[in-house]
């Protein structure tokens, strides 16, 4: 297998360090704060533990995994010989340029740098660079250990052959990559989480359903079929002649929605008030830590029923 160096070692560079180490490669840490890089590696230890106890680990023992784990002190050192970089630097376009400029000077021209950025294009941080050609955006959802998709968002001037390397390498780890032709703000999860979010925020501020009713929208209603298949598939399958019968029959009712949606709500403007007291009375303040590795242990076990599911059912 490859070397791989990890670039920041927060929630996300830990998580890949995770997938990418339970693929076989040796994985190199590197935070410009050593304190975070120790305890990264103790938090990766603590849950590879539950990752084998629902067999998420491909057959390995926790502690093969956690050896191929290090440690180092130096960029340079975890940069050398590396064949993917993944950086997971703050959301700060002036950083992202700083920290790229940097890779890009001391990694080997061949080895593919990626960043996990959420919000910033790949444009505004790797124009400046000789080897932008093979730079672009690996965005997961977090954590990508448990939910493989990964967005592959190029630059204008990527090339062809750092896109097809990036797709093989994650597919080869594990995850499943959204190819995106083109860069657009937010991507592609971003941009579906937020017209779900924008709705979400409108029915509460509106006063035409609870936090709590949204939720269990969502909980119990349509993430049970998102949990297996997309909006297209869902649709394909929920009418009797498929898509193009679904699209012929209730596209009236969309389109009558629509226009009403045509309106922002400001999430931080009164709403805010009663989303935080509603979640606050349902889990304090207090006990979000517990929440997260509560929501990361109900993730690992769906990833083993998925699994079972699709040898048992096909995907």
């Amino acid at each position: 297998m490859a070397n791989v160096a990890i670039v920041g070692s927060g929630f996300i560079g830990r998580a890949w360090a995770i997938s990418f180490a339970r693929a076989g490669h040796d994985v190199r840490m590197w935070d410009q704060s050593p304190t975070a890089t120790g305890g990264a590696r103790d938090y990766i230890a603590g849950v590879l533990g539950d990752l084998a106890a629902n067999d998420l680990l491909r057959g390995q023992q926790a502690g093969e995994v956690l050896d191929r784990i290090s440690v180092v002190a130096e960029l340079e050192e975890a940069l050398a010989g590396a064949v993917h970089i993944q950086e997971n630097t703050p959301e700060n376009l002036e950083v992202k340029r700083k920290v790229f400029s940097l890779i890009d000077t001391l990694a080997d021209p061949q080895t593919v740098i990626a960043s996990s950025t959420s919000a910033l294009l790949p444009s505004k941080f790797t124009d400046h660079l000789q080897g932008r050609q093979r730079c672009l955006v690996v965005h997961p959802i977090n954590p990508p250990y448990l939910i493989p998709a990964a967005e592959i968002v190029p630059a204008p001037w990527t090339s062809a052959e750092t896109v097809e390397r990036t797709r093989a390498f994650l597919v080869d780890a594990g995850h499943a990559p959204l190819d995106m032709q083109h860069e657009l703000d937010g991507f592609i999860m971003n941009r579906l989480q937020g017209a779900l979010l924008e709705e979400a925020f409108r029915l509460v501020a509106d006063g035409y359903a609870s936090v709590e009713d949204v939720d269990i929208g969502i909980r119990d209603g349509l993430a049970l079929r998102w949990s297996f298949m997309g909006p297209f598939e869902t649709i394909d399958l929920n009418a009797p002649g498929g898509v193009r019968d679904y699209v012929e029959r209730y596209q009236g009712i969309y389109s009558n929605i629509f226009p009403q949606t045509q309106r922002r709500v400001d999430w931080a403007g009164k709403v805010i008030d009663t989303v935080e007291a509603d979640r606050r009375k349902r889990l304090p303040q207090q006990s979000l830590g517990d929440r997260q590795v509560w929501r990361d242990r109900r993730l690992m076990a769906l990833a083993a029923h998925k699994r079972k599911s699709d040898q048992e059912f096909g995907e």
